[in-house]
């Protein structure tokens, strides 16, 4: 890990390393995407990942911690995680890599609106306006309603909505695990509903859509070649070696100045977009990205108080 005098510098680069590590995953998920399916890249990626969530658990907490009384609650997350993540990664062979990734990154904006009403927390006149702002952002973005619109982006925005609502739930129900325990979780979550969702296609016999995002979701699972393997099999590494990244950053510093510097992801994956898939950013997507930034980041400071962000939120 990274280690310096300063907790909070060690924090900063912790995380940013661990953006930048998750951020690669984007980039080869859409790589995949028009030739498997979503449920076959989650599997290959839990399976790498297993062993090592194990490892990690032993390290930090001991297996038995895995027999856990808040069971239902980490399964519970884990699910809506499951449909956040899906979503997302649906998206993603629609979606220029800069568009997803500023949708999702609405997050901060749908956690302030939401800890009114489920957390009972008073929100002000300040932090509505950035959540409007925030808003226009995604409408300029969007599109609504003009030919330039793609129906892939609402996945994008339902994919940080359940993630906000799981951020707000794992704060209501107070799970107080280590962070790898709850990974480990999360990940289990997923394997088992990777089989789930092959298996209920394969069972209704559907197996095209006419949609990249659709038909990423409901491909039949094909043996992959070597090369596709290893990337998805690198995911597994990636979301283990990301999350240990994350869990060392909130742990060292303080979360309302690390969380912050998550929005380095909007420099890492439209990068990737530019660099494998010649994506170029529109200036719509620009424009919007910054009034997201701008309003998410005045919806984090008004929330210093009292941070919603988990160790492992983003695995």
């Amino acid at each position: 890990m990274i280690n310096t005098k300063n907790p909070n510098l060690a924090g900063i680069l912790s995380l940013c390393l661990g953006v930048l590590v998750f951020s690669t995953q984007d980039a080869i998920l859409k790589s995949v995407s028009h030739d498997y399916a979503v449920s076959e890249a989650i599997a290959i990626r839990c399976t790498v990942a297993l062993p090592i969530l194990l490892a990690m658990v032993h390290t930090e907490a001991g297996i038995k911690r895995l027999v856990s009384p808040n069971f239902k609650a980490m399964v519970l997350r884990g699910v809506i995680m499951l449909i956040a993540y899906t979503a997302y990664f649906m998206s993603l062979p629609a979606l220029p890599l800069a568009e997803a990734i500023a949708l999702f990154f609405c997050v901060p904006i749908l956690i302030t609106i939401m800890s009114g009403p489920l957390l009972g927390e008073a929100i002000g006149a300040g932090t509505w306006v950035a959540v409007i702002a925030g808003f226009i952002g995604v409408f300029i973005i969007v599109q609504p309603g003009t030919s330039l619109f793609e129906p892939a982006a609402l996945l994008s925005l339902i994919s940080a909505a359940t993630y906000a609502f799981a951020m707000i739930l794992a704060r209501k129900l107070g799970v107080a695990e280590p962070a790898t325990v709850m990974s480990f979780y999360q990940n289990a979550v997923y394997l088992v509903g990777a089989f789930l969702i092959a298996g209920l296609f394969a069972a209704l016999g559907i197996h095209e859509a006419g949609h990249p995002s659709l038909d990423f979701l409901v491909r039949s699972w094909v043996v992959p070649s070597v090369n596709d393997f290893w990337l998805m099999a690198a995911c597994g590494v990636i979301a283990a070696l990301g999350m240990s990244l994350l869990t060392h950053a909130y742990r060292t510093a303080q979360a309302n100045i690390v969380t912050v510097f998550e929005y380095t992801g909007m420099v890492w994956t439209p990068l990737w977009g530019f660099l494998f898939f010649n994506e170029i950013p529109k200036w719509t997507t620009v424009a919007g990205t910054v009034l997201i930034i701008a309003a998410g980041l005045f919806a984090m400071r008004s929330a210093t108080q009292t941070p919603l962000r988990d160790a492992d939120a983003s695995t």
